[in-house]
């Protein structure tokens, strides 16, 4: 099945009441320093926290849509997917039971019981990715999974779409990538609002399954968990529906950790509101593509979620950034 703009927009109609329609900032001082023109799509107030709550969300709608609401939902995530299935579930009145690994974040893991769902917790995500595919056989239980799923797919494109839909003229969209459901919805969006303007995924270095993957040609699969702070990309592979989208892309960045911590500073100094290192990553890809461009560039990021614990606060903060003014230049 190849989605269009036509799914993004159905998708769209069946959440809009469950979802929040999140902000868009700019920074004068950031396009100032830079001479370009960058926005915000602030998914960090989200409901849940992050851009999740949208894939959750429509699954759930379309299946009720469909005369197919399960008896039981499942689903496998380090977080903030984790979260959003608990919120969709809690809305549709359906029970869920979540899959995370042990190394998740606490807050997500805490969040995610708030809403009330079951939380079974693994050792690895190997393990937690087995054990919710056995969950998944039993009678009455659908699986929702974190990424490659059409509907989960063209609820996470509406973030873009409702931006793009607003800022009218955008000349590149960037998006952090894990599994690539933002990713692939995003530029579903962007292809179908606006076709001339570029569309580009972006991942931890330090976890780059997506960018082995486009390079080699076939899905590559980490080999073990990932040393990086972006938890919210810390998949071990892409999907198969995922990565015939991200073929499409007109490009993909691998950033490394200390500009993780750099952006996340900044971005938070600079927007004034919590953001986690997956999404500030993109902010350093944009940069990059940004030195490349002889003309004044308008460019949309997907701020994807806000959801930091105690822990992952002193990582970021353990070495002052802000003492280094973002340039295009190094």
């Amino acid at each position: 099945m190849n989605l269009t703009l036509k799914d993004i927009e159905a998708a769209k109609k069946r959440i809009d009441p469950y979802i929040n329609k999140t902000p868009i900032l700019t920074s004068s001082r950031l396009n100032e320093w830079l001479g370009h023109e960058i926005y915000f799509k602030a998914e960090n107030f989200q409901k849940i926290g992050a851009f999740k709550a949208r894939g959750g969300v429509n699954t759930l709608a379309w299946l009720l849509e469909q005369g197919h609401l399960p008896r039981h939902i499942v689903a496998n995530s380090s977080g903030n997917h984790a979260q959003a299935v608990a919120y969709a579930a809690k809305q549709f009145n359906v029970p869920a039971t979540i899959f995370m690994a042990a190394y998740s974040s606490k807050v997500k893991v805490q969040a995610t019981k708030a809403y009330g769902a079951k939380v079974v917790l693994s050792e690895t995500r190997d393990i937690t990715d087995a054990k919710v595919t056995e969950a998944a056989k039993e009678e009455g239980t659908f699986w929702i999974p974190p990424f490659n799923h059409e509907q989960v797919i063209s609820g996470q494109g509406t973030a873009a779409y409702e931006a793009l839909k607003e800022l009218k003229d955008i000349d590149a969209v960037f998006t952090p990538c894990g599994g690539g459901g933002l990713t692939s919805g995003s530029l579903i969006a962007t292809r179908g609002l606006m076709p001339n303007a570029k569309m580009f995924g972006v991942e931890p270095l330090n976890a780059n399954d997506a960018a082995e993957s486009l390079r080699i040609g076939s899905i590559q699969r980490l080999p073990g968990v990932p040393d990086t702070l972006a938890d919210g990309a810390m998949t071990m592979a892409v999907g198969d529906i995922t990565f015939d989208y991200l073929k499409q892309l007109d490009g993909f960045y691998e950033i490394e950790e200390k500009y993780l911590v750099y952006w996340t500073q900044w971005l938070t100094h600079l927007l004034k509101c919590r953001i986690e290192p997956t999404c500030a990553m993109p902010m350093e890809a944009i940069r990059r593509w940004l030195q490349t461009q002889k003309t004044r560039q308008r460019v949309l990021m997907v701020i994807s979620g806000g959801n930091v614990d105690q822990p992952m606060t002193q990582k970021i903060w353990e070495e002052d950034y802000l003492i280094q003014k973002p340039t295009l230049f190094e």
